[in-house]
């Protein structure tokens, strides 16, 4: 702190006690050095030093203790005593003005997996040998309905400050740097929280969320694995493993390559789809696209594919429907309304298997069963051979006895469960499959659980279920 150094002005004699006074540029502190008297000298007292305080005007905020107890020390110690500060002004407090200031947790990077930051704990020691996907790191910044963005801190009113000449010290007024309320937010007492689903955007310190997220690049690394409640359009291409989950419409602008989607509205796709191994892509409405090769769907709705379905398996809850020159070409498609296609199968590739009428969710909940009671037959015989065996004792008998009790529960569920099923499984016996070009030899067609195989080339058909007869029919288109 610079100063500026003052003698005390008062007549002294040589070898009397002295004071020298500092008083800061501010005026908001005074300091003093104290030096003690000679012997026989005169010492250093209160009126001394308060004439000298006078003398340059110091009123305020004067530390009359400290002043008293180095009197007393300079006089009985006889050591000199600098830079002690003896008197100080009151600061004022600066008046901050109302403002909303932004959540801090919401600038820490969130993974695709959880809501968790990746931030480690304080004190925790980091695992080298764990593996980082950084396919898990994203830059966009999703909340949740409700979420809080910021909080309203209140007016704190100004208090005007006094030197240590009792002058006054006008407060300043702060203006901090908040943010503001933009689209889809709302004040909720005194909080800032979002009124949707979404990204969180912020463009010169407005706060807003879009109901969409816009990916104008491909997705890789720069993006990570995408997980938005809301629509989502791509305009790039998808790299190779990387995730997609979409709470509502999902729009790729080009052919999508896939690893593993999710979306609860509609894919809507304007290249077409390919997927990579074992791709996986679950939409809860309708699929619409060019052409689809090599993939795992299960859709809530109808699949529209303009040219070819190539070697995939295809589950719909509604139909299947290809363009006018539309081709399935080997795999396996489901759907409950019918499937139709302007020509299915061909000579040089694996065969297709079509089936309708059928509840596919019932059908998989069914194996799904039938597969338990085949674990817990192969089990429960196990037991039976054991609970003969007279070397086993009558202990253990009695543990397998218990055991075969909740097996024999389980055995007696799965059984209820797939007797309720098979009542769901047929859902629509008016489902047809339609063909404007032709169907090739050796496709299986199965409606309503009868079965059909094409034996030899067959054009321009509809294959539907014939109730009276109990078999499968054709007719020409």
């Amino acid at each position: 702190m610079e100063v500026t150094g003052l003698s005390a002005g008062i007549e002294r004699n040589h070898g009397d006690a002295m004071i020298k006074l500092y008083i800061s540029e501010d005026t908001m502190e005074v300091r003093a050095d104290f030096f003690p008297p000679d012997e026989n000298n005169e010492p250093m007292t209160l009126d001394y030093v308060s004439s000298v305080l006078n003398s340059y005007n110091i009123v305020n905020g004067v530390l009359d203790d400290i002043i008293e107890k180095a009197i007393f020390s300079c006089n009985t110690d006889r050591q000199t005593i600098t830079n002690l500060l003896i008197a100080r002004g009151t600061p004022p407090k600066d008046e901050i003005i109302e403002y909303l200031q932004k959540n801090p947790n919401l600038d820490q990077k969130k993974t695709f997996n959880t809501n968790e930051t990746t931030k480690e704990k304080p004190g925790a020691i980091p695992d080298r040998n764990k593996r980082i996907d950084y396919k898990d790191f994203t830059p966009f910044l999703i909340v949740k309905k409700g979420q809080v963005l910021a909080r309203k801190n209140p007016r704190k009113p100004g208090v005007d400050g006094t030197n240590v000449h009792g002058q006054t010290i006008a407060y300043k007024v702060i203006y901090p740097q908040g943010v503001q309320p933009g689209n889809n937010t709302k004040m909720h007492e005194n909080f800032l929280i979002a009124a949707i689903d979404g990204q969180l955007i912020e463009v010169q310190g407005v706060l807003a969320i879009n109901q969409s997220l816009d990916i104008k690049g491909p997705v890789g690394y720069k993006t990570g694995n995408i997980a938005f409640p809301g629509d989502i359009v791509i305009e790039g291409p998808v790299s190779d493993g990387f995730k997609i989950y979409c709470g509502g419409n999902l729009t790729i602008k080009q052919t999508f390559d896939v690893t593993d989607v999710t979306t609860k509205g509609d894919l809507n796709v304007a290249g077409g789809i390919i997927g990579r191994g074992m791709a996986l892509i679950k939409v809860g409405g309708n699929i619409r696209t060019k052409f689809i090769e090599n993939c795992r769907i299960a859709c809530r709705k109808t699949v529209f594919a303009n040219t070819d379905i190539v070697n995939s398996q295809i589950y719909s809850m509604e139909k299947i429907e290809l363009g006018d020159k539309g081709k399935i070409i080997g795999g396996e498609l489901s759907a409950i309304n019918g499937i139709r296609a302007a020509s299915i199968g061909r000579k040089s590739s694996r065969g297709v298997n079509l089936r309708c009428g059928l509840d596919f969710t019932a059908e998989q909940e069914k194996e799904r069963n039938s597969n338990t009671l085949r674990l817990l037959a192969g089990k429960l015989n196990s037991i039976n051979k054991l609970l003969e065996d007279p070397s086993v004792s009558q202990d253990k008998k009695e543990k397998l006895e218990e055991l075969k009790q909740r097996l024999l529960e389980e055995q007696n569920k799965a059984s209820a469960v797939i007797s309720d099923l098979m009542g769901n499984l047929i859902t629509n016996e008016n489902a047809t499959v339609e063909v404007t070009g032709e169907i090739a030899a050796g496709t299986c067609i199965e409606i309503c659980q009868a079965s059909f195989v094409v034996n030899e080339p067959t054009r321009k058909v509809r294959i539907k279920f014939d109730r009276e007869k109990n078999k499968i029919v054709t007719e020409p288109l």
